[in-house]
């Protein structure tokens, strides 16, 4: 036998060893399951699940079951519960201007004009300026430290004071300039940016309205309001199906309102399907399994194992989780458009045998096609 045939033998024998043996190298991410599944409670394990630990989950109607009665049973958080109230009492502070009239007495009407303030100035607007010490300077009264106070006990006080010099004074304050309180409103809103507090509560839809309303690329599920550092996650969606109304959720001075976007919690869909590589924004916080197969284009028909579908979530944390779906039935995919996915979730579709054996055959034809080449022109 001619050196050619030797070496052209002895490729082919190693190729049709390594596809017999199951030990060729497939190039692309594949998750392999064992032959035998484990009935363990609709849960099995691959070998590389046993040896880091990670729970396959099959995605059945048990399981459906088990999710919808923990979703439903799910109490909203004390801290979510805790911003819901009554509308607040608006309390003046540094910046504010009061204006006071003491009925009867028009002598006390030529000290509406503030020395700090120049007559000239578009935003000069006559009444008492509170200082930054919280503290107004009125006529008979003295000093009166006012701030963190509502119109209410100011005008108590004032009456108090007043009533040493003018016998039973009529005395009305109201807030003519509202300077001292803000909220922000940040993110997906048309409109963002500071919007001053009023004598009219504001709650959180107003903020979001006055923002313009939620941009076409708001999440309505990922709204967060932070307030003295803490961060409420709110979804305004799911506060609406449990029956609480976020227009009873009543902001503070200096709350912040950030409204996330959608692809900021998106879905990956992986492996064989026709558009892979795809992130899946959640359509308000949700998106089923159906959807993200059809999105990502559906499966390849020439390359996809249906019966290798799983669900990757918390792939960053110490206790990640999978979850499979064996697609080759109608009913399979009842299952999955019930299967809600959450943010950062990975669906990966599985490969099959025969496209294994093709991409195998694919990497040793060449190298059989130049070691031949090589005999060749060196013969």
């Amino acid at each position: 036998m001619s050196s050619l045939g030797l070496r052209t033998g002895s490729l082919l024998v190693f190729a049709t060893a390594t596809l017999l043996s199951g030990c060729g190298i497939a190039p692309g991410q594949r998750m392999i399951t064992p032959a035998a599944i484990q009935d363990t409670g609709g849960e099995f394990s691959t070998e590389a699940a046993q040896q880091k630990q990670i729970p396959i989950t099959d995605i059945n109607l048990a399981l459906l079951r088990k999710i919808n009665a923990d979703q439903t049973s799910a109490a909203l958080p004390s801290q979510t519960l805790g911003l819901f109230g009554k509308p607040p009492i608006y309390r003046v502070g540094p910046g504010d201007v009061l204006q006071i009239v003491v009925w009867d007495h028009p002598e006390l009407a030529a000290a509406l004009g503030q020395p700090n303030q120049s007559p000239r100035s578009a935003d000069a607007i006559p009444g008492f300026l509170i200082d930054e010490n919280g503290d107004i300077q009125f006529p008979y009264a003295g000093n009166v430290h006012v701030s963190g106070k509502d119109v209410s006990t100011i005008q108590r006080e004032l009456h108090s004071r007043l009533s040493k010099v003018y016998q039973k004074p009529e005395v009305t304050v109201r807030v003519a300039s509202f300077r001292n309180s803000q909220i922000y409103v940040d993110g997906e809103v048309r409109t963002p940016g500071a919007q001053s507090l009023n004598d009219i509560p504001m709650s959180l839809t107003t903020a979001i309205n006055q923002g313009g309303g939620f941009s076409a690329n708001a999440d309505r599920s990922r709204v967060e309001l932070v307030r003295d550092g803490v961060i409420y996650p709110l979804n305004v969606d799911d506060l609406i199906k449990r029956g609480h109304n976020p227009s009873q959720i009543y902001l503070q001075p200096g709350d912040l309102i950030r409204v996330a976007a959608r692809e900021d919690s998106g879905v990956y869909v992986m492996g064989e399907v026709s558009k892979p590589a795809t992130v899946l924004p959640l359509r308000n916080g949700s998106l089923t399994l159906s959807q993200a197969i059809s999105d990502g284009g559906s499966f390849d028909s020439n390359t996809a194992a249906a019966q290798q579908v799983f669900v990757i979530r918390n792939s960053t944390s110490e206790s990640p989780q999978i979850y499979h779906l064996d697609a080759t039935s109608p009913v399979s995919m009842v299952l999955a458009n019930q299967f809600e996915l959450q943010p950062k979730d990975i669906v990966y579709v599985g490969q099959g045998g025969l496209v294994r054996f093709n991409r195998v055959l694919n990497l040793l034809l060449p190298a059989i096609n130049a070691a031949v080449t090589g005999v060749v022109l060196t013969k």
